[in-house]
C-alpha cells in the first residue's frame, strides 16, 4: 500500500456502496485502483493529470469523479459510515458548528453557469476581503468528525446559514426507526449570538451554549428590566468548542480543501464529502 491509499478495511467498508461494477455489458477499470486515485488527487491538492499512471487513465478517473459526485454516490458513502458509527454507539452528539475560509484558487475560477443542477448559480465562490474564496459551514460531533456542511461564498456571514446546517444533519439507523436529526448540545461562538438561532434551537428542544456578544449584554443592561435575563451560559461545556477547529485543522490536511481548485461546487462538495468521509474510516 502506498502513501494516500486506502487500506484493506477501509475499502472493505467502502466498497458495498459502490454502483454495480458493470456498465453497458462490458466491466469497467477496477473500482478499488479508481478510487485510491480519487483519494490521493483529494489528499495531494495536484491537477488531475498529475494523478499517476498506477492508476489508470487520468480522464477515466476524473470521468469517475465527476460521476459518483453528480449521482450522490459520495453522499451515500458518507451517510453510510456514520450510520455503522451511530449502530456503534460512536457518535458524540455534543454539536460544534462553525466556518472556514478556504481560498479559492485562481484554476477555480471560470466556471460556466447553467452547470448540472447540483451546483449553485455562484459555484459557491464569493468575493472577500480575502479574494475570491470559498466558506464551509459545518457541524461536527464531539470526536470532530463531520456530521453535515454547507458551502456558500466566502462572503457570506455564519449565522445566515445555521439552521441550514442543523437541518442537514441525518444519522440514519440500522434497524428501525427515523434517522437522527436532534443533537443533545450545540455549542457555537459569538457569531451564532442572534435571538433568531436561540428561538429555533428551543423551539426543537436542543440545548446549548453561546456566548453573548458585548454590544447585545450593553444593550440588555441598558433597557434594564424590560431587557429579560442574559441567556445562559456553560463555560465547561464551551470549552469543548475547540473540537470544531481540530475537524477544520484535519479536514485541511488534504490540500484540495486548504486551497479549493474545483470549478464546480458540485465537484468541490464531492471533494469535502471524502475528507469528511476518511475521518470516519
Amino acid at each position: 500500500m502506498r502513501r494516500y491509499e486506502l487500506t484493506d478495511t477501509e475499502w472493505e467498508s467502502l466498497s458495498r456502496h459502490l454502483p454495480s461494477t458493470v456498465t453497458g455489458g462490458r466491466p469497467r477499470e477496477d473500482d478499488r485502483r479508481v478510487l485510491n486515485g480519487i483519494v490521493w488527487k483529494v489528499r495531494s491538492g495536484a491537477p488531475w493529470r498529475d494523478v499517476p499512471a498506477r492508476y489508470g487513465s487520468w480522464k477515466s478517473i476524473y470521468t469517475r469523479f465527476r460521476r459518483w459526485a453528480l449521482n450522490g454516490t459520495f453522499a451515500k458513502m458518507l451517510a453510510a459510515a456514520q450510520a455503522d458509527a451511530d449502530a456503534a454507539g460512536d457518535i458524540d452528539w455534543l454539536v460544534s458548528v462553525d466556518s472556514t475560509i478556504v481560498r479559492a484558487h485562481q484554476h477555480a475560477a471560470g466556471a460556466k453557469r447553467g452547470q448540472p443542477e447540483t451546483d449553485k448559480p455562484d459555484h459557491a465562490i464569493g468575493r472577500s476581503r480575502g479574494g475570491l474564496t470559498t466558506k464551509i459551514h459545518l457541524a461536527c460531533d464531539g470526536a470532530g468528525r463531520v456530521l453535515a456542511f454547507v458551502l456558500t461564498g466566502g462572503n457570506v456571514n455564519d449565522c445566515t446559514r445555521f439552521e441550514q446546517v442543523m437541518n442537514a444533519i441525518r444519522v440514519d439507523r440500522r434497524g428501525p426507526g427515523r434517522p437522527r436529526t436532534r443533537p443533545d448540545h450545540v455549542i457555537a461562538d459569538k457569531g451564532y449570538s442572534t435571538r433568531g438561532i436561540r428561538r429555533y434551537l428551543r423551539r426543537r428542544g436542543i440545548a446549548h451554549t453561546i456566548p453573548e456578544r458585548s454590544d447585545q449584554q450593553d444593550n440588555r443592561r441598558r433597557r434594564g428590566p424590560r431587557g429579560g435575563r442574559p441567556p445562559s451560559f456553560n463555560k465547561l461545556i464551551y470549552r469543548h468548542r475547540n473540537v470544531v477547529e481540530r475537524c477544520f485543522n484535519r479536514l485541511k490536511h488534504c490540500r484540495s480543501i486548504a486551497t479549493r481548485y474545483d470549478k464546480t461546487s458540485s465537484s468541490f462538495h464531492a471533494t469535502v464529502t471524502i475528507a469528511a468521509l476518511l475521518q470516519w474510516l
